[in-house]
């Protein structure tokens, strides 16, 4: 089997918590892709071992082949990365969100195109082991048609990366292009579109209740209509303590997520699975590594345009409904979503 071989981008709080070890420890992964470089331009970067820290990208071809990069900058960063790794002949593996427009999305995804290359998102809540059941549950009706669900991220403050002070990067335009709604949301927007599809409209407001210093939004709600089902979602900076809630209400019963508790609830019986340990922050690697497992699998199908195209279906879906959802905030109007957008 043919091993890939791959530079790691950015080398923050992301790569160091969870790409690098996806990438070095799932035996899945380590044995077909070997990291050759790890790239960042930052004075005070700290070295990994057995990995050459470069300061430039450019300075990857003294490294020999490269077949893909993993973007692990900030935002600001991520659409400009993309093109430049495909416009050199990469496949790209890119943090959330690729793009946060439609119009660049399809920039992407003209650029994967023609240069036959594969743009994954790093949606890798799709491997997270709650997520997975709750889908199951739904497939499988376990609620009957559900109609109501509501989705809730809680936090103290935005995730600092890998400066322990000052003010984090997550909360400046500049390198986050957007607040809380981009960062968290982006994750439940994209398992919201595995579930339900597009929706129909969006009704948001998004401002700043706790962190003043932050030039982007600590606080987002939005809501999603469908035809007979609603979907709420509510992201905060500004909570108490961190906190993750998930609840779909159907015919038959309810699905709850509160922590680390995965309840079902149905014809009066109670089913509880306790999913504590998957979910500490110190396991989230584990849900790269299936995302880098379906990336190898990709690549090992040889057709690029074809693997591609799933994925530059799935970034510009999502982009689609994060510019609706910050159209719909700035105007204080519910916004239709239209097909095919």
């Amino acid at each position: 089997m043919q091993r890939y071989r791959g530079a790691v981008i950015g080398a923050g709080g992301t790569a160091r918590q969870s790409h690098l070890p996806a990438l070095r420890t799932v035996a899945g992964v380590r044995a077909r892709i070997d990291i050759v470089a790890l790239v960042d331009s930052a004075a005070d970067v700290p070295p990994v071992d057995g990995i050459p820290l470069l300061a430039d990208p450019e300075q990857l071809a003294r490294v020999g082949p490269v077949d893909f990069i993993d973007i692990c900058t900030p935002t600001a960063s991520h659409l400009d990365l993309t093109l430049w790794g495909l416009e050199r002949g990469y496949h790209v593996v890119c943090e959330k969100p690729v793009a946060l427009t439609r119009v660049e999305a399809d920039r992407i995804a003209a650029a994967a195109r023609a240069h036959s290359r594969i743009v994954m998102p790093c949606h890798q809540y799709r491997f997270n082991p709650v997520w997975v059941k709750v889908k199951d549950w739904l497939r499988e009706g376990a609620i009957g048609r559900w109609h109501l669900a509501e989705l809730s991220v809680h936090r103290q403050a935005a995730d600092p990366g890998r400066a322990a002070t000052g003010m984090p990067w997550r909360g400046t335009s500049v390198a986050g292009r957007g607040g809380v709604l981009l960062d968290h949301g982006t994750h439940l927007i994209y398992q919201l579109l595995d579930i339900a599809g597009p929706p129909a409209a969006v009704s948001a407001w998004t401002g700043r209740l706790r962190r003043p210093a932050y030039e982007v939004e600590d606080t987002a709600w939005l809501d999603f209509e469908y035809p007979e089902r609603l979907v709420t979602m509510f992201f905060t900076w500004a909570a108490r303590r961190r906190e993750n809630r998930i609840r779909f209400t159907g015919e038959h019963g309810a699905i709850e997520w509160v922590d680390g508790e995965l309840r079902l609830e149905r014809h009066g019986t109670l089913e509880r699975h306790d999913f504590s340990a998957e979910l500490e922050k110190a396991a989230y690697y584990r849900w790269f590594g299936g995302l880098f497992e379906a990336f190898i699998a990709s690549l090992d199908r040889g057709d690029p345009i074809r693997a591609a195209a799933p994925y530059l279906d799935d970034i510009r879906r999502v982009a689609s409904v994060v510019e609706h959802a910050y159209e719909a905030a700035n105007t204080g109007c519910r916004v239709a979503i239209p097909d095919h957008a």
